[in-house]
């Protein structure tokens, strides 16, 4: 539906990259002179509003859909008092992803689903190369005070 609505294929990260870029040049930066925002397609998304960037629409749509499939399963919840190691790695973690999607080309949307989908070899390396992180990862989460999960744990 994404590619059908928006032309192109489904993206997640760019928007990220977007909204970082529009609070730094709120805060006196000029991302506008960096290299990123130079190459064509992207100088036209800095200049223009972020309401008008497919990918944004997305990702807002998207957090808009989970806010309110979480309220109407009852499972919405402010957390508080979250421990410190969790929360440094949260973001570190997320901190580390956002860099790898901007070298992958991509988050695991992007750059792996609609990479494989379009018959392209970088899709298949991304996932290759997201197996071999998530081993990483696993071997990583004790350090943080963090279990790794067992077989027939779930969410759902």
């Amino acid at each position: 539906a994404v590619l059908l609505v928006s032309g192109g294929a489904w993206g997640v990260t760019s928007a990220f990259s977007l909204w970082g870029s529009e609070l730094v040049g709120a805060l006196g930066g000029h991302p506008e002179n960096w290299t990123w925002w130079q190459r064509p397609g992207n100088a036209e998304m800095l200049a223009g509003p972020v309401l008008a960037d497919k990918t944004s629409l997305t990702d807002i749509g998207i957090m808009i859909g989970a806010a309110v499939a979480a309220s109407l399963g009852g499972t919405w919840a402010l957390h508080r008092n979250i421990p410190w190691r969790t929360a440094v790695a949260a973001v570190l973690g997320g901190v580390l992803m956002g860099i790898g999607a901007r070298l992958a080309g991509g988050c695991n949307i992007g750059a792996y689903l609609a990479g494989i989908a379009s018959g392209s070899l970088h899709g298949w390396l991304w996932g290759a190369f997201a197996l071999g992180g998530t081993w990483i990862g696993l071997k990583l989460r004790p350090l943080f005070g963090l279990g790794n999960p067992k077989p027939g744990d779930g969410v759902c």
